[in-house]
């Protein structure tokens, strides 16, 4: 089986809202928009995408209808230091401070306004009790 494609779709009460914050805090744009569903594409990589889906659409089996919950989405970005800054000042929620990991990130943490965490991500080089655990091909040139 070949996978043609994969992305997230966050199931929420309030498509609109949220298609929105993507849109304008992570530079989405809308490919197909209807009042239950719109899909995004990042306007930087065609191959990016996300889905927001209304909970209760009959679309969904009744046992899988919903609001999202238990989710991170990671985004990995060239420059998580001017994005921190941005969303500083646009006011979202930062609920883990702008960082260095020793496992190998440069990261941060805030919320989409369904409470889905956003973990904003540059790969940097582990520490050498990290880099040990990766695969020789996947540690950051």
């Amino acid at each position: 089986m070949k996978i043609t494609s994969y992305y997230p779709v966050i199931m929420t009460a309030d498509v609109e809202a949220t298609s929105g914050f993507y849109q304008r805090h992570l530079r989405f744009t809308p490919v197909f928009t209807s009042d239950w569903y719109v899909h995004l594409q990042s306007t930087v990589d065609e191959t990016v995408n996300l889905a927001i889906l209304n909970g209760d659409h009959d679309t969904i089996p009744e046992r899988g209808r919903g609001l999202v919950s238990g989710l991170l989405l990671n985004f990995e970005v060239e420059d998580p230091d001017a994005l921190y800054i941005e969303f500083q000042a646009e006011g979202l929620p930062i609920l883990k401070a702008l960082c260095d990991e020793d496992f190998g990130q440069r990261h941060f943490i805030t919320a989409d306004p369904n409470g889905v965490l956003i973990d904003i991500i540059k790969p940097i080089a582990p520490s050498a009790d990290f880099a040990a655990q990766y695969d020789a091909s996947a540690l950051p040139a």
